[in-house]
């Protein structure tokens, strides 16, 4: 109830509802129409983000939905030129979705507006006014979010700050099961691929919220400590995909000594559910979790360990290297807790330790918006292009049957097929299905309520509260929604006519039409297939990765203070390695005709994956301990995996894959020439003093990561090449 999905539904009833009232009972029906239509249509861009590109939104939502009604004006003087008008708008509309996802909320508006102007022609205004007024409704609606944000300026912030946290103990669960499910760990990677893109995603919303809010005296000081918790979610995030060596390795050593996988399982789940407990209590201070019992679980695991470690065996030895290894890492999340913890509470924060906002804005994704990226779009190869030329079809295909046919209300065809069809298969499908299954069910709830009740001030109140509940619902659960807003409409029609099931039976048809029209649409006009695009995925994913590589080895080399590049290839090395999961994602859920060598694909993504795994198991260590001088053999190693990798970009590239090839005996050969981190040549008898053992876990975990990650990296070549 308390999200900002609920409360913005109910500010968009407030701003349709009252031009409403006010006209009907002033005599102004038409005036009040105008305005409530136009509130309602800039509603979908006014979504998560800074106030700023928020404005921004709804004030190019209201001018497009301003001249697209007064297009739409006109729209029934002939029959004919309505189609070529539909079809041509619609995909000039359309094709503002090529400057991102916000554009193509604005790009959903000016679609509604075009929609409904075959519903509704004003009798008594000029079409200048009527559109007028539109835009002014526009505007009325950004006036009530206006002051729905001076009134509750961290509404936004805090719930998805909250959601984050909680989001990343999900994912260190999930995290902490991957140590004993064997058999089920290609399902857990799969669900975690989705989880990291998700909170990757959910990171750069806050992220630009924080860095792009005005900081006026009054929230300088929440802004920063926010941005400090968003700092050590990221590096969480980071965190949890370390293991000081490849899952075959710790699978043995937990074998081996069962005991620990309880004890490190029962230490990271705590963690998860403390994260967890955070995000439930919200902004209550004096509710935050203590962590004394996850402090004993460490002390208690840190013990064993150092038992471990006093048996004087060469094998009890390695994997006492490397459980101190990975109780490290889970430290450097508990200490990471513990500061989130302190940030959140009412302890003062000194501004020296708020990060510089203009470092900050360099870990923005800015949007460009010159004419050139849509001139780039209007090509065949462009997803958006074809995305625009199969809606303006489909909505003139739907338009001819609706009229063809007589159907009672023809426009809501062509409101099914905007509110379904989508760029990709799988989302398409999906709402197809959703929005039938919903109608279907809505439909026949709403029959039960209107034989039982014959009432309209029921219907009314039923009516509003069926539109905030599918508004609150929309982004969540699209046919839950789809139910609600049925039931609506339905109780709407309710009021204005008696006879409802006729209302009710073609609401039906009309929507059964529409999913039917849009899923053929992707099928058969120019359909965008994963498979066609995931090789520029991989690409990109690769190349991030290299990237992050050369900027960990530099750091290596060189020691010092972490430099700002480091972190923004980071940023952009999970970033991309998200995209990719996600297109994986997308193409699992198309026709399997089109799933072209799915399981390699899959293969790839896996190994980039883990190829992240071990660059930020690398990361973290050499961020938080004080390692040896770097060797020529390990300048010679990185050396090595960048060149793989830019062997897997030229096949990537379809660039000749004949050379590449012939060097893959010479990579195996280098392969096997690596060293390996031999507990039996330790010698145990010695002192085994703390700097005796922080070298040999330095050594173990350098030399594990740099021999997983030419292990990956040659998969990598050989799997590309077979492409």
């Amino acid at each position: 109830m308390g999200s900002t999905n609920f409360t913005k539904s109910v500010l968009t009833v407030i701003a349709v509802v009252t031009p409403l009232a006010i006209g009907i009972s002033t005599g102004y029906a038409e005036i009040g129409v105008a305005i409530c239509f136009g509130a309602f249509w800039c509603n979908p861009s006014d979504v998560h983000g800074s106030l700023k590109h928020k404005v921004y939104g709804i004030l190019f939502s209201a001018a497009l939905v301003m001249v697209v009604s007064f297009i739409g004006g006109y729209l029934h003087f002939s029959p004919w030129l309505s189609l070529v008008i539909l079809g041509v708008v619609s995909f000039a509309i359309s094709m503002i979705s090529s400057y991102g996802f916000r554009a193509s909320l604005i790009s959903f508006s000016g679609l509604l507006a075009l929609v409904i102007s075959f519903a509704h022609t004003p009798d008594q205004l000029k079409i200048y006014e009527y559109s007028l007024l539109v835009g002014l409704g526009g505007m009325w609606y950004l006036a009530l979010s206006l002051l729905w944000f001076k009134i509750n300026p961290k509404g936004q912030t805090e719930e998805i700050l909250y959601e984050t946290i909680g989001r990343t103990g999900k994912l260190m669960k999930k995290r902490g099961k991957l140590i004993s499910e064997l058999s089920n760990r290609k399902k857990l990677l799969k669900s975690l691929f989705l989880m990291q893109s998700e909170l990757t995603e959910q990171h750069d919303t806050l992220r630009e919220i924080l860095i792009l809010s005005r900081k006026n005296s009054g929230r300088s000081v929440y802004n920063g400590k926010r941005v400090l918790v968003l700092a050590q979610l990221i590096e969480m995030l980071e965190t949890a995909g370390a293991n000081p060596v490849n899952y075959t390795k710790m699978d043995k050593q937990f074998q081996a000594h069962p005991e620990f996988t309880a004890l490190f399982q029962n230490l990271i789940f705590e963690m998860a559910e403390q994260l967890q407990m955070i995000a439930a209590i919200g902004n209550k201070p004096k509710k935050i979790p203590k962590h004394n019992h996850l402090k004993d679980r460490f002390d208690d695991l840190a013990l064993k360990i150092q038992e471990l470690g006093k048996v004087k065996d060469a094998k009890s030895y390695e994997a006492f290297i490397m459980f101190q290894n990975f109780l490290e890492y889970q430290e450097k999340q508990f200490d990471k807790i513990k500061r989130i913890k302190w940030l959140l509470s009412d302890h003062d924060v000194a501004s020296e330790e708020f990060i510089d906002k203009e470092i900050l804005k360099r870990f923005l994704i800015s949007q460009d918006y010159s004419p050139r990226i849509l001139l780039r779009n209007l090509s065949f190869r462009s997803t958006i292009f074809r995305h625009s030329l199969r809606m303006s079809i489909t909505l003139m295909i739907g338009f001819v049957l609706g009229n063809l046919f007589a159907f009672q209300n023809a426009y809501w065809i062509l409101l099914t097929i905007i509110l379904i069809m989508r760029p990709n298969y799988g989302l398409t499908k999906t709402r197809s299905k959703d929005r039938t299954v919903g109608t279907i069910i809505g439909g026949l709830i709403a029959t039960v309520i209107v034989f039982l009740v014959q009432d309209v001030y029921v219907y009314a109140t039923l009516a509003l509260i069926s539109f905030v509940i599918a508004l609150s619902m929309l982004q969540k659960n699209y046919k839950l929604s789809a139910i609600y807003v049925t039931l609506s409409i339905v109780f709407i029609y309710g009021i204005l006519q008696p006879d409802v099931m006729t209302v009710i039976q073609y609401r039906i048809l009309d929507t059964l039409l529409g999913a039917a029209l849009s899923y053929l649409g992707f099928l058969f006009l120019w359909p965008s297939w994963s498979f066609q695009e995931i090789r520029k995925d991989v690409a990109k994913s690769v190349a991030a990765n290299s990237t992050y590589l050369k900027e960990i080895s530099d750091f290596y080399v060189h020691k010092g203070t972490v430099p700002t590049s480091y972190r923004l290839a980071r940023k952009s090395a999970f970033l991309e390695t998200s995209n990719l999961s996600s297109a994986f994602q997308r193409m699992t859920q198309e026709p399997h005709s089109k799933q072209k060598n799915l399981n390699k694909i899959y293969e790839l993504v896996e190994l980039n994956h883990n190829f992240l795994s071990a660059l930020a198991s690398l990361s973290i260590y050499i961020q938080h301990h004080t390692t040896t001088e770097a060797s020529e053999r390990f300048n010679d190693i990185t050396s090595k995996i960048n060149e793989n990798l830019s062997s897997v970009l030229k096949m990537l590239s379809a660039v000749s894959k004949n050379s590449e090839k012939m060097n893959l005996d010479e990579v195996i050969s280098f392969q096997k020439q690596l060293p390996k981190f031999q507990s039996e040549q330790v010698n145990l008898s010695s002192n085994d003093t703390h700097e005796f053992k922080r070298n040999h876990q330095e050594e173990q975990l350098i030399w594990e990561q740099l021999r997983w990650l030419y292990s990956l990296s040659a998969n990598m070549m050989k799997l590309t090449s077979t492409l």
